[in-house]
């Protein structure tokens, strides 16, 4: 056998994960807010972009370098005027112009939220004026979670100031009528009663249901906890109710960020019997390339030539990577709209099963890219907004003969025969499952009881009223 080194040419085509690639893929997934994050990104990164006008007029270049020659001095007659109707008529003629603009929301007037600690450290204020007490008080204060629950011990407090902790806990007692009820509690038991009392609730069974019997409560052992508080089920019932009216975390009201919205990334509109699909570009500002940069790059040394080149291609690729995904958004929709006709045309229930494959398929794109082009976008349809993913859901077998149903429908109809169940006597699992299958969706028990959990719906046993 006769082995030796040797040279050979070969020939072939491999996929290359090149930067431009891999921007063009994180691009498809993002959503229409965070693409124009990116973008804003990228226009102060890249001197070559710019976004252009939004009448989508790309001014002359020798015009606008005329009117930068000329000097803009404003006029000191014009300025004398403006002041004078402003300290005349005491407003600002500016604020006028804002209020006057439509495209103002009103989020833009709304205040975020004091903390937690700033609206406890604004009632210690003004309920104490000693200036030792208030600073124990702004201590406890500062040991507050986020959740409202007091941190230290009042040992803790007593040590740190040096004082009697008698007077440390007349000080917390205090803290514990300030708004919100049950601030400053040391565990959940006290939080409750604190509530308790300051809602002048006096019930029994109520506090001892909140010193001993919590757990029970959270497994649904009501008969057990009448049997030893020798009362009826049906007021251990009540009692719950009362407890469950009272906020277990009361300092998460504060500090909160404002609400976010979500902005629908495609909108599908019926227009004289067929659907019209609206890619949301809107907030997505235009870009354009700077027309300096393309008269420079003509008479620039071969360094700053090779910059600026390299600045154009990375520019012209992510305009082409945006309106890549725009053609992609809109294939894959109207893929979705073909394969899922019934649900456009007659509601959520009539959702058909649909993996991405099939969708991939028609379109002619890779599955992993209809993965990527369905992820964390939003579809405005005639029945509400709705994620684009929810369109696909597994199939479920229909033991009618028919055409098997997706999952998503048989939550549906798990849910609606929950609500029209009597309160004393729910349906367990599996009932529930005998009952689909009468209506032709062949599910196991424990299925169901999967597709109750995802939903957020509590199992028979604490779902009974008594």
């Amino acid at each position: 056998m006769n082995l030796d080194y040797g040279l050979k040419l070969d020939l072939n085509q491999k996929l290359m994960m090149t930067p431009e690639l891999r921007q063009a893929i994180a691009i498809l997934q993002l959503s229409a807010i965070e693409l124009s994050e990116v973008i804003a990104e990228e226009v102060l990164g890249n001197p070559v972009l710019e976004i252009a006008d939004k009448e989508g007029d790309e001014p002359d270049p020798t015009e606008r370098s005329e009117q930068e020659d000329v000097p803009k001095d404003s006029d000191p007659i014009d300025d004398y005027f403006n002041w004078a109707d402003y300290f005349n008529e005491g407003i600002d003629r500016k604020s006028e112009y804002v209020v006057a603009d439509e495209s103002q929301t009103f989020e833009v007037y709304v205040k975020n939220n004091v903390s937690l600690h700033e609206h406890l450290e604004l009632q210690l204020h003004l309920a104490v004026r000693d200036a030792a007490t208030k600073a124990v008080g702004n201590y406890l204060i500062g040991c507050i979670d986020d959740n409202g629950y007091l941190c230290c011990t009042v040992g803790e407090a007593s040590s740190a100031y040096g004082m009697d902790e008698t007077v440390v806990d007349e000080v917390l007692q205090l803290i514990q009528t300030f708004d919100p009820f049950g601030v400053g509690a040391r565990d959940l038991k006290e939080c409750l009663m604190i509530q308790l009392a300051q809602k002048g609730i006096s019930n029994a069974v109520v506090e001892a249901v909140i010193t001993e019997y919590l757990p029970d409560v959270a497994a649904g052992r009501y008969k057990v906890i009448g049997e030893k508080l020798e009362c009826t089920v049906h007021m251990v019932q009540e009692a719950v109710d009362i407890i469950r009216t009272l906020d277990p975390k009361p300092g998460r009201a504060f500090g909160k960020d404002q609400s976010t919205y979500i902005t629908p990334d495609i909108t599908v509109e019926k227009v004289n019997g067929k659907y019209v699909i609206l890619v949301n570009d809107t907030n997505t500002p235009r870009l354009t390339i700077n027309p300096y940069y393309r008269r420079v790059v003509m008479d620039a040394d071969p360094e700053s030539k090779k910059f600026i080149e390299g600045r154009l291609n990375s520019a012209v690729w992510l305009m082409k990577s945006i309106e890549q995904r725009r053609r992609t958004l809109y294939n894959v929709m109207e893929a979705i709209i073909e394969l899922q006709q019934d649900f456009f045309d007659r509601g959520p229930k009539f959702l058909r099963p649909l993996i991405m494959k099939t969708v991939a398929e028609q379109v002619a794109v890779h599955e992993s890219t209809v993965s990527r082009a369905i992820a964390n976008k939003y579809v405005d349809t005639p029945h509400g907004l709705v994620s684009m993913r929810s369109f696909f859901s597994t199939a479920v077998h229909n033991n009618a003969g028919g055409q098997d149903v997706s999952a998503t429908k048989v939550k549906q109809k798990i849910k609606e025969l929950i609500l029209g169940e009597e309160a004393g006597n729910p349906f367990s699992d599996q009932a529930l499952s005998e009952m689909l299958c009468q209506h032709g969706m062949k599910i196991s028990r424990r299925t169901v009881a999967k597709y109750r959990e995802e939903q957020g719906i509590a199992s028979s046993a604490r779902r009974k009223r008594y």
